[in-house]
């Protein structure tokens, strides 16, 4: 069975809308699925019905950004890691109102970043961005506003050339802090739903992970069983930017814990790579259907 419990849609920064994503896990042949938004659920109503007009196994999904630290790293300020959430009831209110109340925060964070770059491009010259840019970037964005929607906007803009000139110019320098959700709590709130709760990536080199503390394996696990592991019923052992050496490491962390272990492409769309991580059968065992 070909698994991806990873994938993103355009309600938060995919291309494709739910019912395509599903459409192409199809053309794959994916039997067993998970559309995991950043702070989002709005698609898991359209992934769920097409996913069972289409014969694939689905379990419903979320990606939260949670604020964490250690006072043994970094002198104990915060980085940012992404905790999964899976099989959860999409209708569970306190979930659907802290997902309301972080997704009103991004729109606030969105307009406080373009007020710094505006400050970037006064220095250099060029004219500012206004109101109607904020607005056009919201149009352009089914779900929760982001970082890489604004580089999206600064690239059509031709102020930049690329997404990733965008970032090294100007979203990193003109940062502002993410909605600060701690572990425990996004933990519950997904427990508290019916679901269960997995560390995403925790080695990612270019992403979002524990690499941001130290890049020992070894380290990184010390620091999960020290402060994450109460909040955590799995690990995600696979992953498109994994290698063989974080895998193993993960899959043996993961059984000496006896937690669930998760894969997946992380794919966005850009381009389509939904499928082709190779995670074992097993995974979808350790689900109920």
């Amino acid at each position: 069975m070909i698994i991806d419990l990873h994938i993103h849609s355009n309600c938060s920064d995919g291309n494709l809308t739910a019912e395509e994503i599903i459409k192409e896990a199809k053309a794959r042949k994916i039997g067993f699925i998970s559309i995991t938004d950043h702070d989002s659920i709005d698609c898991q109503e359209e992934a769920i019905t097409a996913a069972e007009k289409n014969g694939i196994r689905y379990i419903t999904g979320v990606e939260l950004n949670i604020t964490f630290s250690h006072p043994g790293y970094r002198g104990g300020r915060p980085i940012s890691l992404d905790l999964l959430g899976y099989q959860f009831d999409v209708r569970d209110k306190r979930l659907r109102d802290k997902l309301r109340e972080i997704r009103a925060y991004r729109e606030e964070r969105a307009a406080k970043i373009l007020e710094k770059i505006n400050v970037e491009l006064e220095k250099e010259g060029i004219e500012k961005l206004t109101r109607e840019d904020l607005e056009e970037i919201r149009a352009s964005v089914d779900g929760v506003i982001g970082r890489p929607h604004i580089a999206n906007h600064l690239v059509k803009k031709g102020i930049v050339k690329t997404k990733q000139e965008a970032f090294d110019k100007y979203l990193v320098k003109c940062n502002v802090p993410k909605y600060p959700l701690y572990p425990e709590e996004a933990s519950r709130l997904i427990r508290d739903a019916g679901g269960i709760t997995v560390l995403a990536h925790p080695n990612d080199p270019h992403g979002i992970s524990l690499v941001k503390l130290t890049g020992s394996l070894q380290k990184q696990t010390e620091i999960i069983e020290e402060a994450l592991l109460d909040c955590i019923d799995g690990v995600e052992c696979w992953h498109s930017r994994n290698d063989a050496q974080t895998t193993n490491h993960y899959i043996r962390f993961a059984k000496r814990h006896g937690l669930i272990m998760t894969g997946g492409s992380d794919c966005h769309q850009k381009p389509i790579i939904m499928g082709t991580v190779k995670i074992p059968d097993y995974v979808a065992e350790q689900f109920r259907f």
